[in-house]
């Protein structure tokens, strides 16, 4: 029997090594060090589906306008840490624009990636009031907000929403907060890993039972108008980006600038804390953040505390692009549609070699192609698939470390496979499903 593509002996070799009580439930950043020394040791190229990682080039619009920036020396000046005037601006016109929802240039920051602006909202949401501390999660969701949650010292709960969409929401839910110590609930929108979404009837119900509860809600937009199915791409026109913000007045938005606009590297994300939560006054923020105003607590205690803001330079950048996508000079939508496009091809070559879809329909409809997708092998769990993978040349992280209940699957993201890797994954896929279909197994059953 042909042996699989990567040599086993350096497989085994580079897990030791990092010595995981389990390399199939590794954290993101764990299975990618992995990867990255079986690369080096193998000399072969990987399938890297591990990591979130955005695939495609920086627009230049922002390139361009963050070097002229530092050629007038702001690099030598620290910025206002909730943010230049300009910016702000710009940001509260950009979710008018898209979301069609009003609020103030005061309500929006930037921050070092959307990652830092939910380590924020769970911190300050969390302190307003006591006896209310507990973070929800409707998952499944991205691995590392619990983290962060756990790191701050929060009580953390978690569904899996697969089997609860539509109506069937308002019951799980409601059994979730009744209790009354949930402080704030998250979710992701397009979701991370499955690629489902909301609809405005879960929407509506996750807004009327958080206001029944005084739950404020955390809304991950980090994937920002690529539910490819609608076209979300012109300012300012139906239709609208489906949000939370259009049925409560308590939310947080927590806007990636990684994949949507190709910003990975400069870490810079944006938040807009809806007005009504702003200027709200909770008396238990004053002893954390010096502040009982929920804003005011938001940024000159937990913002200033944590980083004094974004880098100078890198709100110019921002800034220069987010005016070109307000004035319909810039269409980002159009920029990643690339995403949906590979996710087509390399779902196809998945299931024609054997593997079936995990997160298969969205509520009863054709699940949209986009930056992630969900499969699994018949036999094998998702734990013992990262493991199995490796040594074809393939990554990927198991659904358990995202709160799924499908614990046989994995999660693939798509933007680090070009379409000219196709052949090469078609490859080894093949290779895989023939040496299983003959009974070869590269790791003992779990």
């Amino acid at each position: 029997m042909t042996q699989p593509p990567i040599k086993a002996d350096i497989v085994k070799r580079e897990i030791e090594q990092m010595a995981l009580p389990s390399v199939g439930l590794a954290s993101i950043r764990e299975i990618n060090r992995i990867v990255d020394n079986i690369e080096k040791a193998s000399g072969e190229h990987f399938i890297r589906m591990e990591m979130g990682v955005p695939g495609l080039e920086p627009p230049l619009i922002a390139v361009n306008a963050e070097i002229e920036a530092l050629k007038k020396g702001v690099g030598s000046k620290y910025p206002p840490f909730d943010g230049i005037p300009p910016l702000k601006d710009e940001i509260a016109l950009f979710i008018k624009n898209f979301l069609n929802v009003d609020v103030k240039a005061t309500h929006c920051f930037p921050t070092v990636g959307s990652m830092q602006g939910c380590y924020m909202a769970m911190m300050v949401s969390a302190r307003r009031q006591a006896g209310k501390n507990k973070i929800l999660f409707v998952d499944p969701g991205f691995p590392v907000n619990k983290r962060q949650a756990k790191v701050i010292g929060l009580p953390i709960d978690s569904f899996d929403i697969y089997e609860y969409r539509g109506e069937k929401l308002r019951a799980k839910l409601s059994s979730h907060l009744e209790n009354g110590d949930v402080a704030a609930l998250m979710y992701s929108n397009p979701n991370n890993p499955s690629w489902i979404c909301f609809t405005e009837t879960e929407l509506k119900i996750i807004a009327e039972l958080a206001d029944r509860y005084d739950v404020l809600v955390l809304e991950d937009l980090a994937y920002f108008g690529m539910d490819f199915r609608t076209d979300y791409s012109k300012p300012g026109i139906p239709p609208f980006i489906p949000s939370i913000a259009h049925y409560t007045d308590r939310y947080i938005l927590l806007i990636s600038s990684s994949k949507s606009f190709s910003l990975a590297g400069q870490r810079i994300g944006m938040t807009v804390v809806s007005p009504t939560l702003f200027d709200q006054k909770f008396p238990e923020l004053t002893p954390w953040f010096g502040s009982p105003i929920f804003g005011r607590a938001y940024i000159f205690g937990a913002m200033y505390a944590l980083s004094s803001g974004v880098s100078h330079s890198n709100q110019y950048g921002l800034l220069a692009l987010l005016k070109a996508v307000n004035k319909g000079e810039y269409n980002f939508v159009e920029e990643v549609k690339t995403y949906g496009e590979r996710a087509k091809v390399m779902k196809k070559l998945f299931t024609d070699n054997g593997f079936v879809l995990v997160y298969d329909s969205d509520d009863g409809k054709p699940l949209a192609d986009g930056f992630y997708f969900t499969i699994a092998y018949p036999g094998f769990t998702g734990e013992e698939l990262v493991e199995e993978l490796l040594y074809y040349g393939i990554s990927a992280i198991s659904l358990t470390t995202t709160g799924s209940d499908r614990h046989e699957g994995l999660r693939a993201c798509v933007s680090m496979t070009d379409k000219k890797l196709f052949p090469l994954l078609e490859e080894r896929l093949k290779t895989f499903t023939n040496q299983h279909r003959e009974g070869f197994r590269a790791i003992a059953p779990r």
